[in-house]
């Protein structure tokens, strides 16, 4: 019996040399170029996530940070760069990727808690030494237990506004995204964005603390109070804003060159008035929620999707928490009309699903189907992308169904009707 091969698809930190599979990415340079911007700015530990400035499940490829610094690819984890160490902390749903990815010049930590990550930065910065990160990639709670990791260590938590990683990745940082922002049409909804926005001000208007104004920090909160879609992430249709909403006003922080005829219309039918809605530049966002927190005013949050930078600057006395905000909440009820779509899109659903099994019936046998050619085929059956006025130009804005290519039999089907593409890649696995 032949003794089992060592595996070659994963890095070998302590041969001789070092051993790293052709998956694994080249971080050295990227490190030095980190660590001469952290020494600029009398940095001893820099803290990076893997979430964008909206605490956003996925992400655009704009804000792959870790990703980019790292090479590991995986959706969650955190990583900590000091002066001479650097480390990576994720879920077991990673490791092995991890060690496929990753050059020598990382540890892996197997584990997510913070408190293992205050460890780490306890054991290697010296105490009078500064951590930093990003203070507008980071929610409140998530920046309240760093503080609290390293309180009465001698370590201080000082924010920096100034993205380390986005200042050395340059100008081979992806674009923003391009593609244009539409209108849903009327059919979809059940509700008018008017409607929502009045359901909301009664909220506000009942609540014992009687807000004065809601900030929304959640791309999808903002897309679901106007009616408003995008491409700006993949397999999510969002787009990148902030909305702050008082009783007699609507801003909205967006680019707006990227809003269709039809969507600006939508939002300036009700001009002048308080349900008018005003476009601000994007980047304006922490500007003016700090010269409207001058007042006496009570802005309402929701912590999940606020990062400490926006937070910052209310004034704890103007704050109402909560864990969501009130739109979060209303857009998880669906009405009546939301409930008939789900269940019809579930039914077509089903009838791409059952095409798909036949077909798998017809062409297993073969032998010529592999997992990956499964999952673009089963895409293939369930994506329609129509002329619509929001597609076009940008890079993720004209996106084509998948295609095949098999010498196969494919049986006789059509795209099903509305579908957009999946809402996560396509996990496709057998055996």
């Amino acid at each position: 019996q032949q003794a089992a091969s060592p595996r070659t698809d994963i890095r070998d930190c302590s041969a001789d040399p070092p051993y790293l599979p052709p998956t694994a990415t080249n971080t050295t340079a990227r490190l030095a170029a980190l660590r001469d911007a952290m020494r600029a700015h009398s940095v001893h530990a820099y803290i990076v996530p893997s979430t964008d400035a909206h605490m956003s499940e996925y992400i655009a490829e704009r804000d792959s940070r870790l990703g980019w610094l790292t090479g590991f690819t995986g959706s969650a984890g955190t990583v900590v760069v000091t002066l001479d160490r650097a480390a990576l902390w994720t879920d077991s749903r990673y490791w092995t990727q991890a060690e496929r990815q990753l050059d020598c010049n990382w540890e892996l930590q197997r584990t997510t808690w913070i408190k293992s990550i205050g460890q780490w930065i306890l054991e290697w910065v010296p105490t009078g030494g500064n951590v930093s990160l990003d203070p507008f990639l980071f929610s409140i709670d998530t920046w309240n237990s760093y503080s609290q990791a390293l309180q009465g260590s001698g370590r201080a938590l000082v924010p920096i506004e100034t993205n380390l990683v986005d200042q050395v990745w340059g100008d081979q940082r992806p674009p923003p995204a391009s593609s244009k922002i539409y209108s849903l049409p009327a059919e979809f909804t059940g509700s008018s964005w008017q409607e929502k926005v009045s359901g909301i001000r009664q909220q506000m208007e009942e609540h014992t603390r009687s807000p004065t104004a809601l900030l929304l920090s959640g791309l999808e909160e903002t897309a679901w109070l106007f009616n408003l879609r995008g491409d700006d992430i993949p397999y999510n249709p969002v787009f990148y804003s902030y909305t702050l909403l008082t009783s007699t006003n609507i801003s909205l922080f967006v680019d707006e060159g990227r809003l269709t005829a039809e969507a600006r219309q939508s939002l300036r039918a009700g001009c002048p008035g308080p349900l008018c809605v005003e476009l601000h530049n994007y980047s304006q966002a922490r500007a003016h929620l700090q010269r409207y927190a001058q007042g006496n005013v009570t802005v309402w949050l929701g912590t999940e999707y606020t990062t400490y930078g926006l937070y910052g600057v209310i004034p704890q006395e103007k704050l109402l928490e909560d864990s969501y905000s009130p739109v979060m909440l209303a857009k998880a009820v669906k009405n009546s009309k939301e409930q008939e779509l789900l269940r019809a899109a579930h039914v077509r659903d089903a009838v791409a699903v059952i095409q798909y099994l036949l077909w798998l019936e017809q062409t297993v046998p073969q032998g010529q189907v592999d997992e990956f050619l499964g999952a673009r085929h089963i895409d293939a059956l369930r994506w329609s992308v129509p002329p619509h006025p929001g597609r076009g130009g940008g890079a993720q804005g004209a996106r084509d169904p998948p295609r095949i290519s098999l010498s196969l039999p494919l049986l006789p089907s059509r795209a099903q009707q509305h579908s957009r593409g999946p809402s996560f890649e396509s996990i496709s696995a057998s055996g």
